[in-house]
């Protein structure tokens, strides 16, 4: 089966979590999300694997979070369409593991993929 970290090498919790994976011996395809950015039908195929909201993996301190004005009141789509746009609003870092999905925060979080 197929495990993928969507990574950002300058991320401390992208870095330990894939260190973790690789740790446990998972062999982990690496996906650099902010230069590959994923598109807007791949982002809600990853945010129901995760099961939660768009606005829980939105990065919401960064700047193109301030300039766009997005709410909790904009839907998952709008959130969704922005992180494609600006892929640095995405919450990372995501590991995919077949049909399932886990936010690396805490790096521990991606474990339970493995169960």
């Amino acid at each position: 089966m197929t495990t993928t970290i969507w990574h950002n090498p300058r991320c401390s919790k992208s870095r330990q979590t894939l260190a973790l994976l690789e740790a446990e011996g998972v062999d982990v395809t690496i996906k650099l999300y902010l230069e590959d950015t994923p598109s807007p039908a791949t982002l809600s195929k990853v945010l129901g694997q995760l099961g939660i909201p768009a606005w829980d993996w939105l990065r919401r301190g960064e700047a193109a979070f301030k300039t766009l004005g997005l709410s909790k009141d904009s839907g998952d789509q709008a959130i969704l369409e922005a992180m494609h746009a600006h892929p640095v609003l995405i919450e990372r870092p995501v590991v995919i593991h077949g049909k399932r999905a886990a936010l690396g925060r805490p790096p521990e979080n991606v474990l339970a993929l493995f169960d």
